[in-house]
């Protein structure tokens, strides 16, 4: 789905990033080129784990005369709503113990739990696919 973006650049700073459709929901990237992923990150984080709906795309036009949205550009990012984590499901699995301690360690070297390792890890191996 196409989401409306704001993006704003003051002189001699990052290009501010503003999704007006996930109040609260930000970032900044350092080139134009860099928008379409830090936005994308900035929704993903946005959704991790949270239960809520994912609002339908609004249009520009209905942002446009707001006041926070007067010095900047606007553009259109391709968010897809379907790989969006919104809710975290508690599971039961079992792992070999050496695994599972593996597993801890590099979680732990990257600053992560166990289960946000464990997600990234699959979300990588089914995108691979």
């Amino acid at each position: 789905m196409l989401y409306p973006v704001y993006v704003h650049k003051d002189e001699g700073t990052a290009f501010g990033i503003t999704v007006p459709d996930f109040p609260g929901c930000f970032s900044a990237a350092d080139n134009w080129d860099d928008l379409p992923v830090k936005v994308r990150e900035a929704v993903e984080l946005y959704c991790d784990g949270e239960s809520l709906a994912i609002p339908t795309p609004g249009n520009i036009e209905a942002y446009a005369n707001e006041k926070e949205y007067t010095d900047g550009q606007w553009v259109y990012v391709e968010i897809n709503t379907a790989e969006l984590n919104t809710k975290a499901v508690r599971i039961n699995i079992s792992l070999p113990e050496n695994l599972i301690s593996q597993i801890d360690q590099r979680a732990k070297a990257q600053g992560m739990s166990r289960s946000g390792f464990l997600s990234v890890a699959a979300s990588k191996e089914l995108a691979r696919l």
